[in-house]
Parts: structure tokens; C-alpha cells; sequence
């Protein structure tokens, strides 16, 4: 049983929570408290009770409940926190699912921000302003609001001068008596002082208690001078003298300790147009510390670290720049540098004030700065996705401690000197160094097990002797990751005994009954950061590598429906520690509820794989239960379509086409009837919002083709929209494919038997091994006779179908060329038509096959050679159609798109203000694969077509 919450009646307060905020926001299921009990830091618990608010109000109604009965609260959002600050045994509220909102202010010079949404998404919405947040942590595509809020996340260029607590506004916060104040309203100081009197004096007392302390004083000075979250942020009990002002900033950092942040608006700050960017090389950690003070005098926007060991697991991923990966890496470290200017000119003077002191630094080859976008934008990649990509390397079984200190700029060499020999004395080997060498601030990972006596002994031995060498460095045991755990029993030798006595005042003054996040920030437990540590017991090979950053999850399609990549893996993860530990019941019950929320909707779209800094594709392992859950016969089955394709593949365009001249009600109402007996994810549901079945393919054969057409049997399946594209030479995307390169005079051919070809995407996503095999023959064969041998490049107009093709030939036919359509038009193509641009708007949804093969450009420069004002929804995302997953399960499609539809009808409302516009001023609606398009149509009410149908349509005589 959980150490705190032995008395307290969970099934109660379940009914209780429930009554109050409806149907899905109260769970004890066990998939849904395992799937949440993990996040990124190596503790764990498990919740009784998850909790998903909507609203301030049901925070504070959720408060007020567990306050009667007695239990601990602590709030979870995008779950990256290392310092074990978003786990519990007891009441999880995830704020992620509901708390989304931004709203930009002033324009774009603030934003207002919920805590579920992430800081990637904020700074899309701030980018026509050319502002953004001032904190930037590395994790900025899966952290959120509420995270950065509660840690005073910081990152790569903000320093202390623009992290959360410099750049804030105002908050709205929920305490923990149910209060809601919102500092910004005119009354705010005069609600506070009136609903809470007790606090208001409490903090007011407090104020007094530390600035009659000289030595307290100077300590907060000293300590907040660099970055540092270690504890509670009292600095502001010295920077402001107003209540309201105190208590908002220091709810900045405090990890959900003192109360809920419902909302926040934050100043942002501009985005430099013009950087500079170069990766400096030393031949030692040494070296290459000991050159941060030269540097900060130069003005650099940032100067990240990166030791030898960081460099040698960079050069593994594929996607490493040749700057890095050429490098003979024996001990060097580098630095990552950064200049900025607000423009050309200004850009310039800042590099040439810092060339003299990068012509005297020791560096092992001469400093190249590049300000090309693509070169830039890789070393970040590979900074970015540097604690991942160095723990995903770990030893099978071991877990990855990511420590966070600071220490003043002068003492850094040393100091990371002295962290190497700790290492070295304590036998950690392949322990890496990297971070924010401009501040100070340098996070260094161990690899360490938690399932035996000596292992453990060995870290608190190390713990012990790094606590000892910061601090006698005049530095703080952490600056930007939070206290949490880790680090809450060693904030007492940090701050000494008075300021210590404060911050304990601080959190009973304002959490009396200590119900928020216990155990984070404050402990009087010396050894309470040795509890309750994570096991990292191997369980697949596809998943094993995953550290739980949660990165994939922003683009995980059914992340609001049902579980993320990082879910999947941590259930597959607790199933088999249940078994090892005799629990079969919880290992069964986990099982049950994973077939639906893991397998059946998972989309197997492989965006969490563009995510990953360790290049996990989940998928991979959900192809592989669907095809031992699918058996023998099915796979017999399907290997059998796979040779009758050319027959098989029409009948599913009949029968759309069929259903279409029955009374709507027939068909769906079949399909249910089916489904009831053969299972949801065997049959599809039919929907009078489907298209009818397309067109046969044609064979061409041309004297002298330039490409050859693979054209899809998904255009074959699935029609037109109304009014989408037909011609002599074919209807949607395959017909005005062949309408332009005929009209540009770009002969194409396809290969013998294309009606029986595919490009295997329906056998592989369910996992039908014989049915690909035999599908992959065919296809082989014919591709290598239709190119000759590879001479030709293969063009293929769904973009899905691009992706599927290269996967298979990437074992088998290596040398043949796959190119998406939407590439060959724009490079091949379109120079040689005639188009005419029209005055309208033209919305574009990227694929998730585009986005990963890098086509989205090309679809992007294809709608705005037909219309002068081209938009790509920020909160895009994958549709989860994903071949028939939109048809077998389209509650995965409706959740996957709910956000992208809601601001595609906020476009539709901006430019046609008119409830009846003229045909010529409504928007455009395009993608590059068919069933995209399918869902998106679905999802938003209007028809979604191929990019190629409206080039067709605006190059015609």
C-alpha cells in the first residue's frame, strides 16, 4: 500500500470527484494510473486517483475535496521534470488534456498561456510576431507552461535575465484553500488581503524576518545572482514588497507546492533575425571551460558545452552534422556558440568584436561560423536531444541520473575537472558533462541500477561528495531542473538553518495541512531522495532504449483519446514487473485495457519516431502485437490479397461507390451489425461522409518516359471530393499528375500490372509479414523492369505511399529512386507550365509521411504557386486516418483533429467574413494523400483535395 494514503477512502472520494466533474475526469482504472505514474526523472509511484480538470474551478473543487479527505495532491502536465517533482501515490491531476489555451497580447510583445500547452506551440503562435518565450529549454517540444512555470525553467540562451520569474506578468492560481485570485485584475491586492488576511500578514512577517537578517540577505543575493531552483524562490521576498507581487513569484518554481497555475501572461522577447552559429573544438573539458569567461565578455547569445563522451553518442545518429561527425573525438569537448543581431549589420560588428578572442582560444581547428538555417538547425538537434540520446545508449537495465548544478563562471573548469575525478573515483564510467557553460550551469549524466545494495551505497556516496564540491564552490545544486526529490533533503545544507526555518514557514503558511506535492522541495528525510527510485527492467527490443523523456507525445495522434508512445512502452513496462512480481491480476487487467488504448489506436504514423531523440517508432511494436494477436490464418489471408491485389484492391471502390446509391442508414447500419460480431478492428464502419470508390488505374507506356508512375490503389479505393478533379486522363491526384507532365511534356510510364502493385503499407501496419513479402516480390520485380534498373526515378502522388515504397526497397532495391509527387511537379514540372495565381487562401495540411521525408516544402511552394495567401494550421498534426484506422476506429481521427479543425474554422471565419462568399473568394483546402484528405474533410466540413488538383485546375489553357 502507498506510504500516505493508507486511511484515506479513495472509492469515496472517486464518486465524490465524479459527481462533481462529470463523466471521464475521475479514473482508477489501472492502465490509466500506470500509464500516468511515469514521467521523465527515475522515481516512481503509482496514483490512487487521476484526475483531469477542466477548469479553475474544478481544480479548486478537486482541492477542496481532498483537503476533506485528507489526500495529497500533485499536478502533472507535460511530464518531462527529471527531479522526480510530477510523481505520486495518491492524487495525480493532469492539466495537459484540458489546459491548452494561448492567446497573444499586444501583439505578440505578451502571451497568455495555459499550463498543458508547450513551448513549442506557444512560440508557433508568437512567430508571425517575431517574438517568443524567454525561456527555451532544450525540451521546448513536449515541456509545458505549467512545467516551466512551476521548475523557473530557464535554457540555452535566457539566463537568469529572461527565464519565467524575470519575464511574468501575472498569474491566475488556484491556493490551496480554493481561492482563485487573478493578479492582474484592478482588485487583485485587495481579494488577496480580503480572503486571505492569514497570508497576507504571513508573507508580509516573512519579509521582515529576512531583511533583518544581514547574512540571509546576502546569501539569497549571492544564490540568485546565477540560475538556481534549489528550494523555494525567497529572492522575492527581497525584490518585491506587495503581497500579491511576492506570492506570485514565488509560486514561480515552488513545483506545485504552494497552489495551482490556472493561467499566466508573460512578456516575450524578439527573435533575432540574423545569427551565427559555430561549434568550437578543444582538446579538453579544461580547455574548453576555462574559455567560457573569454567568451561571455564577447557578448555570445549562448555557449553550450559538450564534453567527449556527448560527442561520441552525437556522431551514432544518423542525422549528426558532418561538423560533429568528422570529428577523431578522443578528449575533447566543444562549445556550441551563438551570436545575434536585430540585423545584418549589427550581426556583423558583434562577430567582429569577438574575432580576436576566438583567434587566441586553444581550439583544435579553426572556428567556423555558419548562419545557414539547415546548419544551424542540426548541431541544435543534436544539443537538444543530448540527455536523451546519451541515455538511450545506457547499459540494458540501468537508469539515466540527469544532476543540474551552477556554479560561478570562473570556478567552471574546475569544477567540471573535478566532476570527471568523481566520476572516475566512484567508477561511473561513460558519464558525460554538457550544458550552459555561459551561466555556469553544466548538467552531467551517471548510468546507475537500482536493484542492488551495492549500486546504491555507490550513489549516495557520490551524491554525498558532489553535494560537498558544488557548494564548496559557491554554487547551487540546482539551477533550472527543480528540486523535486532528488535534491529536496540537501536544501537545508545549501541555505543554512535560518533560511531554511523560512521556506518551511513559507509552505505551512500558505499549504498548512502540507497536502501539495509532498516530499518535493522540503524534506527533513536525509535519505528520501533514495526512495521510491524507478526499476528499467528490459521488457522489448523494439522500446528498450526509451528513457521516458516524453518528447513523443505532442505529436502522438491519439494522445487525447486514449494512451502516447511513452505510455505504451511504460504499460508494456508494468505488465511484465507485475508478472515478475506474481501480481497477475494487475499484469491481466493491464493487458485487457492495452489491446484497445495501445494497439487498435495506435496509428503506427511513426511521427513519434521524428520526435524521439533515441529513434523509437512505437509502431514497430504495436505491428508486431497486431500480427501475433492476427494469427496464422489472417496472415495466410492476407498473403493471399497480396497475390489477387489487381482483383481485390478495385472491390473496396466498388463497394464505396455501391453504398452511395443506398439510403445512408443501410450501409452504416451493416457495418455495426458486423462489427458487433467480428470485432471494431476487423471491420470498417461505413460513413455517408466517405467518398465513392475511384477510378482503375491506366497503364502508360510512353517511347521515352522521364519517371515512372507508381500510382496508388488508395486513389483507386477512395474518389474525388465533389468537385475535385477529372479529366480524360484520369480523376484526383493520379489524373492531374498525368494532366501536367502532359501538358509540360514530361512523359510518364508505370510499371506491368500496376493495378496489382502496392506499396505494402496495409500488410506491414498490421503486422501481415507473409502478405508484405510477397507484395514486396511483385513490386520489386516490376519497379526494376519500369525504371531500367533504376535508371528512371519512381513517382508516387500519395504521400504515405512515398514512405511505404521506400521502406520497402530499402533492403531489397536500394538503388532505385522513390520521389513524392508533389517534389518531382515542383522541381520537373511546374517550370515549364503556365499558372495562373488566384486571389484566395489556400489551407495546407501536411502528411505525416511529408513532414518525415521532408516534401512538406515542396507541398507548401505547390499551394502558393496557385494562391496568394497560403496557411498552415499551427496546431497540424497527424489526421490518424493511417489507411483504415480513420475507418476502423474514427473516434482516433475525430480526437486527432479536433485542434487543427477548430483553427481551420477560425481561417474559414477570417477570410470569408460573409456568410455567402463568391466561389472565387472561398479557401482552398489541400494535402498529398488521399486519406488524409478523407479525414481532414471529415474533420473540418470542407473538401480537402490534392495540392496537384488545383495545379491542374490553374494551369489549364
Amino acid at each position: 500500500m502507498p506510504r500516505t494514503t493508507l486511511k484515506i477512502p479513495w472509492s469515496r472520494l472517486e464518486t465524490s470527484l465524479g459527481e462533481q466533474l462529470g463523466d471521464g475526469a475521475v479514473s482508477r482504472r489501472p492502465l490509466d494510473l500506470h500509464a500516468l505514474a511515469h514521467d521523465a526523472s527515475h522515481y516512481l509511484l503509482t496514483p490512487e486517483l487521476l484526475v483531469r480538470p477542466t477548469s479553475a474551478a474544478q481544480v479548486a473543487a478537486v482541492m477542496a475535496a481532498c483537503d476533506r479527505a485528507g489526500a495529497p495532491i500533485t499536478f502533472r502536465s507535460g511530464g518531462t521534470s527529471l527531479s522526480g517533482q510530477a510523481v505520486t501515490d495518491a492524487v495525480l491531476v493532469d492539466t495537459r488534456r484540458h489546459f491548452t489555451g494561448v492567446e497573444v497580447l499586444d501583439g505578440g510583445a505578451r502571451v497568455r498561456v495555459e499550463p498543458g500547452v508547450t513551448v513549442r506551440a506557444v512560440n508557433a503562435r508568437l512567430a508571425p510576431y517575431h517574438r517568443k518565450l524567454g525561456p527555451d529549454p532544450a525540451s521546448e517540444g513536449a515541456c509545458t507552461l505549467g512545467g516551466v512555470i512551476a521548475n523557473n525553467s530557464s535554457g540555452m540562451h535566457c539566463g537568469t535575465e529572461l527565464n519565467t520569474y524575470a519575464t511574468l506578468e501575472s498569474l491566475t492560481v488556484v491556493l490551496p484553500s480554493g481561492t482563485v485570485i487573478d493578479s492582474a485584475a484592478p482588485d487583485a491586492e485587495a481579494e488577496l488581503a480580503a480572503r486571505e488576511p492569514e497570508l497576507v500578514d504571513g508573507l508580509l512577517a516573512l519579509r521582515r524576518r529576512v531583511l533583518a537578517d544581514p547574512d540571509s540577505v546576502a546569501t539569497i543575493r549571492r544564490l540568485f545572482a546565477m540560475k538556481n531552483t534549489m528550494g523555494y524562490g525567497i529572492n522575492a521576498l527581497l525584490d518585491f514588497d506587495s503581497p500579491l507581487d511576492m506570492l506570485v513569484h514565488l509560486l514561480v518554481g515552488s513545483e506545485g507546492t504552494l497552489g495551482f497555475v490556472a493561467s499566466a501572461v508573460l512578456a516575450t522577447v524578439p527573435v533575432h533575425p540574423e545569427v551565427a552559429t559555430g561549434l568550437l573544438v578543444f582538446d579538453t573539458i579544461g580547455a574548453a571551460t576555462g574559455s567560457v569567461p573569454e567568451l561571455a565578455g564577447t557578448g555570445v547569445a549562448t555557449a553550450e558545452l559538450l564534453d567527449a563522451a556527448s560527442l561520441r553518442v552525437a556522431q551514432q545518429d544518423s542525422r549528426c552534422p558532418p561538423r560533429i561527425a568528422e570529428l577523431a573525438v578522443d578528449e575533447h569537448a566543444a562549445l556550441l556558440v551563438e551570436w545575434q543581431g536585430g540585423d545584418r549589420a549589427g550581426l556583423e560588428a558583434a562577430l567582429e568584436a569577438a574575432r580576436p578572442t576566438l583567434d587566441r582560444l586553444p581550439l583544435t581547428t579553426s572556428a567556423r561560423l555558419t548562419r545557414d538555417t539547415r546548419e544551424r538547425a542540426a548541431l541544435w538537434t543534436v544539443r537538444k536531444g543530448l540527455f536523451s540520446a546519451v541515455a538511450g545508449a545506457r547499459p540494458a537495465g540501468t537508469n539515466a541520473l540527469l544532476e543540474d548544478v551552477v556554479v560561478g563562471v570562473d570556478v567552471l573548469g574546475e569544477t567540471c575537472v573535478a566532476l570527471t575525478d568523481l566520476f572516475a573515483a566512484h567508477r561511473y564510467e561513460g558519464s558525460v558533462i554538457f550544458g550552459h557553460a555561459r551561466d555556469g550551469n553544466v548538467h552531467f549524466l551517471l548510468n546507475e541500477r537500482f536493484d542492488d545494495a551495492d549500486s546504491m551505497r555507490r550513489y549516495a556516496a557520490f551524491t554525498e561528495d558532489m553535494v560537498d564540491l558544488v557548494l564548496g564552490r559557491g554554487g547551487s545544486l540546482k539551477a533550472e531542473h527543480g528540486t523535486g526529490r532528488i535534491m529536496a533533503p540537501f536544501v537545508r545544507r545549501q541555505y543554512g538553518d535560518e533560511l531554511y526555518a523560512v521556506m518551511w514557514q513559507l509552505k505551512r503558511l500558505i499549504d498548512p495541512r502540507g497536502l501539495l506535492n509532498p516530499a518535493a522541495v522540503l524534506s527533513d528525510e536525509p535519505t528520501s531522495y533514495l526512495q521510491d527510485l524507478k526499476p528499467s527492467p528490459p521488457v522489448e527490443e523494439e522500446v528498450d532504449r526509451c528513457v521516458e523523456c516524453g518528447y513523443c507525445e505532442p505529436v502522438c495522434p491519439s494522445k487525447d483519446l486514449t494512451l502516447t508512445p511513452r505510455q505504451r512502452i511504460v504499460v508494456r513496462r508494468d505488465i511484465q514487473s507485475a508478472r515478475a512480481a506474481g501480481d497477475h491480476g494487475l499484469a491481466d487487467a493491464l493487458e485487457r485495457d492495452y489491446d484497445y488504448d495501445g494497439t487498435q489506436t495506435c496509428a503506427v504514423d511513426g511521427m513519434c519516431q521524428s520526435a524521439c531523440p533515441v529513434r523509437i517508432d512505437t509502431g514497430d511494436l504495436t505491428r508486431r502485437l497486431r500480427r501475433e494477436s492476427a494469427g496464422r490464418l489472417a496472415d495466410a489471408a492476407w498473403a493471399g490479397a497480396a497475390r489477387t491485389w489487381g482483383t481485390v484492391s478495385p472491390l473496396g471502390g466498388l463497394a464505396l461507390t455501391t453504398a452511395r446509391l443506398l439510403p445512408s442508414g443501410v450501409p452504416a447500419a451493416a457495418t455495426r451489425v458486423v462489427r458487433a460480431v467480428a470485432g471494431a478492428d476487423a471491420v470498417p464502419l461505413y460513413d455517408a461522409r466517405l467518398p465513392g470508390g475511384g477510378s482503375r488505374r491506366r497503364e502508360l507506356a510512353p517511347d521515352s518516359p522521364a519517371a515512372v508512375l507508381f500510382s496508388t490503389c488508395i486513389g483507386e479505393m477512395f474518389g474525388t471530393e465533389p468537385g475535385g478533379h477529372t479529366g480524360e486522363l484520369g480523376s484526383g491526384a493520379t489524373g492531374a499528375l498525368v494532366e501536367l507532365c502532359v501538358r509540360a511534356d514530361v512523359p510518364l510510364r508505370t510499371p506491368a500490372g500496376i493495378g496489382g502493385l502496392c506499396c505494402g503499407t496495409p500488410w506491414k501496419s498490421k503486422g501481415m509479414s507473409s502478405g508484405y513479402a510477397v507484395m514486396a516480390e511483385r513490386v520489386v520485380h516490376a519497379l526494376r523492369e519500369a525504371t531500367e534498373e533504376g535508371r528512371l526515378p519512381v513517382v508516387v502522388e500519395a504521400s504515405s505511399c512515398v514512405e511505404g515504397l521506400v521502406v520497402m526497397l530499402a533492403e531489397r532495391a536500394p538503388d532505385l529512386r522513390v520521389v513524392d509527387a508533389v517534389d518531382f511537379v515542383r522541381d520537373t514540372v511546374l517550370p515549364r507550365l503556365d499558372v495562373r495565381r488566384t486571389d484566395r487562401t489556400v489551407v495546407v495540411h501536411p502528411t505525416c509521411s511529408s513532414e518525415r521525408s521532408g516534401s512538406t516544402e515542396a507541398l507548401v511552394h505547390l499551394a502558393q504557386a496557385v494562391a496568394t495567401e497560403v496557411v498552415v494550421p499551427v496546431s497540424w498534426g497527424c489526421c490518424a486516418f493511417a489507411g483504415d484506422r480513420g475507418l476502423l476506429h474514427p473516434e482516433l481521427t475525430a480526437s486527432a483533429t479536433a485542434a487543427e479543425a477548430a483553427e481551420v474554422a477560425g481561417i474559414v471565419a477570417r477570410v470569408t467574413p460573409h456568410p455567402d462568399p463568391s466561389p472565387a473568394a472561398e479557401p482552398g483546402f489541400v494535402s498529398s494523400n488521399r486519406t488524409c484528405e478523407i479525414g481532414m474533410t471529415r474533420a473540418t466540413g470542407h473538401p480537402y483535395r490534392h495540392v496537384l488538383e488545383l495545379l491542374a485546375e490553374a494551369s489549364r489553357a
